[in-house]
């Protein structure tokens, strides 16, 4: 077996393990990350896709923003639209702040192709990984890569491997409390070959279900229809798909630009959070902690929130022993997953037909004629969306 000592073993290199890793190397502190992944899918897996100004400032602060200042779309609001009537949220002129669309898979080439040329160590296409005696004071992470057996010597494991990754699911039962909720329906996504045909995205009410307009790119679009939860994807044609999304969005002299559809896939909706996010020295990170519905937006920049509170914890107790900072990990991560929830909560039970009739039909419909009205109603909806300015650090 081939043995290698490290100060973080890193499990997972999405969003949460490789910003962390990078956060980690400007600290002085040494890490590896293994990904049972290869490099190519993670690079080109289709995920999220708009990144909170507090990400695209630590993007820049870590020296790879360039690309993403360079291709990413740049927005200052956000459309809510139901039938006879557009709202638009100004993000900008209410807080200050912007969003940016860029893609995760482009996201985590930056962050893989940095942490690659500065020496760093990601292990892609690792199995069997196990963790072991993380309870103590010299836990270890087991895997075979290439047909070898290999292990991982560190003093902490963070868990940054996905809702079904192996790091939570190695928490000793009843050590952990889960809260979840299952939302009634999916969303059916697309990614297709088109030039958007708005300039910033639109959120869209209808009697019909829920739609949304995204893009990746001035010629990518990313859009997604509320479907039941089981749902196959195989009963929709790009026919029907187009048909549904251009009723949905309907808007006097403006259609959805149509394009071939080169992805397209049902993702459930679930709300999911365990606490605490550690045990031990294994702490918890991204998704393999907490899911969020994908309405708010939140999931990736949850995910590197939680790399920057668990980076400041561990530089400090490496640099002077102090120990607070790991004491509180939890607790602080915490404080914004449940502020996190609560707004993918509220928009998705804002624009989604929830089953109610005709009744909590017209009680949305009154909410979104109140965030027309209200500038304090418009006010918190930008702040949550554009994302609540960085917590201090530890």
């Amino acid at each position: 077996m081939c043995a290698v000592r490290t100060q973080v073993g890193i499990v997972g290199a999405g969003p949460a393990g490789l910003m962390l890793a990078l956060m980690l190397e400007r600290a002085g502190v040494e890490s590896v990350v293994i990904e049972c992944r290869s490099r190519e899918h993670v690079e080109q897996r289709v995920r999220a896709g708009l990144l909170e100004q507090n990400t695209v400032e630590l993007m820049h602060e870590l020296g790879v923003g360039e690309r993403m200042a360079r291709e990413g779309l740049v927005h200052e609001g956000i459309y809510l639209r139901r039938p006879g009537a557009t709202e638009r949220v100004d993000i900008t002129g209410l807080t200050g702040r912007r969003i940016t669309i860029y893609g995760q898979q482009e996201l985590l080439k930056d962050l893989i192709a940095a942490r690659l040329e500065r020496g760093g160590e990601i292990r892609f296409g690792v199995t069997g990984t196990r963790l072991h005696d993380y309870d103590g004071e010299r836990p270890r992470i087991s895997f075979e890569q290439d047909g070898q057996s290999a292990e991982l010597q560190c003093d902490v494991i963070a868990g940054c491997d996905g809702f079904h990754g192996v790091c939570r699911a190695s928490v000793p039962a009843g050590a952990l409390t889960e809260h979840e909720y299952v939302y009634p329906f999916a969303w059916l996504g697309i990614l297709a070959q088109a030039a958007p045909t708005t300039d910033e995205l639109i959120y869209g009410w209808h009697d019909r279900g829920f739609a949304l307009y995204s893009m990746r790119s001035p010629t990518i679009s990313r859009l997604y229809l509320q479907v039941p939860s089981d749902e196959r994807i195989e009963d929709w044609s790009d026919e029907r798909i187009w048909a549904e999304l251009q009723a949905r969005l309907a808007s006097d002299g403006w259609r959805v630009g149509e394009g071939p559809v080169i992805d397209r896939g049902v993702t459930p909706m679930r709300s999911f959070v365990c606490e605490p996010l550690r045990h031990g020295r294994l702490f918890l990170l991204g998704d393999a902690a907490h899911i969020v519905p994908p309405t708010g937006a939140k999931g990736l920049n949850l995910a590197v929130n939680d790399a920057r509170l668990l980076s400041a914890a561990l530089g400090a107790w490496y640099s002077s022993g102090e120990e607070a900072g790991l004491a509180g990990y939890s607790t602080a991560a915490l404080r914004r997953v449940w502020q996190v929830q609560d707004f993918s909560n509220y928009m998705t039970n804002l624009l989604h037909d929830l089953g109610g009739g005709p009744f909590q039909r017209r009680l949305q419909l009154a909410r979104l004629e109140h965030l027309s009205r209200s500038r304090a109603a418009a006010t918190s909806l930008a702040e949550n969306y554009a994302g609540l300015p960085a917590a201090p650090d530890f």
